[in-house]
């Protein structure tokens, strides 16, 4: 095979790992109808996020992020949903849930329920990527996974750690310097009634000019972090995006790629949308996964009488959306371009 040939296929593997391959808690169903003969035209893609619960606690996806890969395989866009984005939360059939306004994190936990006391974080997933596709216009999710926070800590833990630049001063809510959990105060247990629970001295990640590296704790502690950022779940979800893309540079070639694999092992479980490896491999042997860029949505909190009741987006939002449907983001950014953010030094 040739060494270009060999680049393709490299950047390809990376393509279907970072992306589609991601360590997964949960084997997710097919959620958009029967699979379409190829995978031609634009991709798009729903990673969600969330907390290692069990079986017996509602899993919430604390962090939404979509994948869009135009029909030309020219970069790939990441754009992220707002865990507290207040939307219409369609019925679901399967748990005989009605539909409500709620935050967009409880999708999955209403649609998870599978027994008493039981939920299915696959079964989640599908309500999810429902309400996912009625925010943003898209209809049919090509693929999805849902991320594991514990095994994507072992993901970063078989790469060794990863190197990013660090935007911003972020301190952690909660761990200590040494990476151990911080105290409680008292009264307050986790899962509990307090909204902030924590007390003592904290870990900081002090902002940087080059990249820093971070230990698999630390990536994960501080891609969770939202108090005290000066724009909040925002600065946060603009860190994840980072972090994946960070993520993507550090797997250089196939063989780390099955290392990885290896190491998460039966968290690497996703929903390829009714298509075999082959199919992603010719999809995406031309996408230049080094060609990312990372979006950020404006929006804001909403209040009534002072008390919070979650995030909305601001006027506008919904041209983007029509621009990921009609796959002319590219285009839509030029015009756009406060909404890219910032490139920081490259992640190495």
């Amino acid at each position: 095979m040739p060494d270009s040939a060999k680049r393709r296929w490299a950047r390809l593997a990376i393509a279907v790992g970072v992306l589609l391959l991601l360590p997964a808690a949960v084997t997710v169903p097919s959620v958009a109808g029967p699979p379409q003969a190829g995978l031609a035209g634009p991709l798009n893609i729903l990673l969600a996020g969330i907390d290692p619960r069990g079986t017996h606690t509602r899993p919430l996806s604390d962090t939404i992020i979509v994948a869009h890969i135009p029909a030309d395989r020219r970069g790939v866009y990441l754009f992220s949903l707002p865990r507290d984005l207040v939307v219409w939360i369609p019925p679901f059939a399967r748990t005989g849930t009605a539909g409500r306004y709620a935050k967009i994190n409880a999708a999955m936990a209403l649609g998870s329920e599978t027994g008493p006391d039981r939920y299915d974080p696959a079964q989640g997933y599908d309500l999810l990527a429902t309400t996912v596709g009625q925010v943003t216009g898209i209809k049919r999710f090509d693929a999805g996974a849902v991320i594991n926070f514990g095994g994507f800590k072992r993901m970063v833990e078989a790469l060794g750690g990863v190197e990013m630049t660090v935007d911003q001063d972020v301190v952690s809510e909660h761990l200590k310097p040494d990476g151990t959990r911080r105290d409680l105060l008292p009264g307050c247990r986790i899962g509990g009634t307090c909204m902030r629970p924590y007390t003592g001295p904290q870990k900081i990640y002090p902002k940087s000019t080059t990249p820093v590296r971070l230990r698999p704790w630390e990536a994960l502690d501080f891609v969770r972090q939202r108090y005290g950022l000066p724009k909040s779940d925002y600065d946060r979800q603009r860190h994840q995006r980072q972090l994946l893309r960070a993520v993507a540079r550090k797997i250089t070639d196939p063989a780390q790629l099955l290392k990885v694999m290896a190491t998460v092992g039966d968290d690497l479980i996703v929903e390829d949308g009714g298509h075999d490896i082959t199919d992603w491999l010719v999809a995406l042997k031309n996408v230049d996964t080094t060609a990312v860029v990372t979006v950020t949505l404006p929006g804001g909190p909403v209040f009534d009488h002072g008390r919070y009741l979650g995030e909305r987006y601001a006027t506008g939002v919904t041209s983007f959306f029509a621009a990921v449907k009609e796959d002319r983001v590219a285009a839509y950014l030029l015009d756009h371009p406060t909404l890219v953010d910032p490139v920081v030094k490259r992640h190495r």
